[in-house]
């Protein structure tokens, strides 16, 4: 039996704001994902750290203070300082779209803005979000 996928959910720096990213690691789990959230205010540090211990397929970034150019490249830098480069991270939260280059261009796989519905980041990982053997 294949194991589902792991994901984790993560609010990086010091955006207070966690109803979007809730809402999102809900649909998931509800969609048969298994989800852990670590909670606000986490460093990429701590995210990291979290994904790695937690054995995840992917990592989830919610922001919406604007350091998504600073944070999210460190998520992927450090996963892959850490030998974990194979954690997708992908993201969301006010981002302008006129940075979605930039971050795939720095590793992160996706990019989903407010209006983006839950079954579309669902489908996204369905399709590209494989559990590990």
């Amino acid at each position: 039996m294949e194991r589902k996928v792991r994901i984790l959910m993560a609010k990086p720096g010091l955006d207070g704001h966690d109803r979007g990213v809730k809402v999102v690691a809900r649909a998931l789990r509800d969609a048969g994902f298994e989800v852990v959230y670590t909670g606000l205010h986490q460093t990429p540090e701590q995210i990291v750290s979290a994904a790695v211990q937690e054995d995840v397929d992917a990592v989830g970034l919610s922001l919406l203070s604007g350091a998504h150019r600073v944070l999210f490249p460190k998520v992927v830098e450090l996963l892959k300082d850490q030998q974990s480069g194979d954690i997708q991270v992908f993201g969301g939260g006010i981002i302008p779209k006129d940075d979605f280059p930039w971050l795939k261009e720095r590793g992160i796989r996706a990019v989903f803005t407010p209006g983006a519905s839950t079954e579309d980041i669902i489908d996204w990982v369905r399709t590209n979000i494989h559990p590990k053997n």
